[in-house]
């Protein structure tokens, strides 16, 4: 393929694209590919997770314009384009019985009828790969179990010329993964290098969970070696500062142990309309 390859990465909120695959992203883009994140709310709903920026009245007020700011900043970070589909934030239900979701939410929206925006950005886009979520959502948050729901309609509906019309001209993407990143392997690995250094690791209490719920183990089909650009990811996650504590368990353990023992983000490949080879180390295998 001589054309410049083009990636789409598909995320529920501003700073998913910075906790999930953004070291492989901005590899990628270092290599010339052309990266675009399309964020489907604007994370409004979205709690302040920092303690040092609790109780700062104006972000409370100005939730929808901090984040969209935030997130101006991590895309320069990573040197991708960004896109916003324009859904509101679901918000993460909490209690027992939950209550309802609010009335307007992506969550709530025609799974067929919001697809159509995603649609329209994969044809004016025209990515020969896509990155989304499992259908569990990486984790149970309604917005990113959305977010998947539509990437897959999306994903066989864009190359249908009988599909959404009126969305521009038909364009089929040739691969889909989901995002492992929070895979089992991974956290075990980095909690015992921890452990063999004599240092505190933040996995504990979360392998702990692990080990009593019946989350199903994912299948990693591809290991991308992007430790390089470990920084560059981290940096660009510390840009959503509402959401990031850079005291927090994120950034406990070192770069240098990262990327010695576990150096890639890892997906697994979910659809392929190319020939390709199991296990992989690149998202464009099949595709280049």
């Amino acid at each position: 393929m001589t054309e410049q390859l083009r990636l789409m990465a598909v995320h529920a909120h501003p700073d998913d694209e910075s906790s999930k695959g953004a070291a492989a992203m901005a590899k990628y883009v270092a290599e010339g590919v052309d990266v675009l994140v399309a964020t489907c709310t604007g994370g409004e709903r979205g709690s302040i997770l920092n303690p040092k920026l609790q109780g700062d009245t104006y972000i409370e007020e100005n939730m929808h314009e901090v984040r969209a700011k935030e997130m101006a900043e991590a895309r320069e970070i990573l040197g991708v384009r960004q896109a916003w589909l324009g859904f509101v934030d679901s918000g993460l239900p909490e209690g027992d019985p939950l209550p309802p979701l609010p009335e307007g939410c992506f969550a709530l929206c025609d799974v067929d009828e919001a697809a159509g925006a995603l649609v329209k950005l994969i044809r004016e886009f025209r990515p020969h790969v896509i990155t989304t979520y499992d259908e569990n959502g990486g984790y149970p948050h309604p917005d990113h179990i959305m977010t998947h729901k539509i990437s897959m309609v999306a994903f066989e509906a864009a190359g249908d010329p009988a599909r959404y019309p009126g969305t521009g001209e038909p364009w089929q993407p040739l691969k889909l993964y989901y995002n492992q990143g929070f895979n089992r392997p991974r956290i075990e690995t980095m909690h015992q290098a921890m452990l063999d250094l004599g240092l505190e690791s933040p996995y504990g209490d979360w392998l702990k969970r692990w080990d009593e719920s019946d989350y199903p183990e994912r299948t990693l089909t591809t290991r991308v070696p992007c430790g390089e650009y470990f920084p560059v990811r981290d940096k660009a996650l510390i840009a959503h500062a509402t959401q990031i504590d850079p005291d927090g368990p994120w950034f406990r353990i070192p770069i240098e142990v990262q990327q010695e023992v576990w150096p890639t983000e890892d997906f697994e490949l979910a659809k392929s309309l190319v020939d390709t080879t199991l296990p992989e180390d690149d998202l464009f295998a099949g595709v280049r």
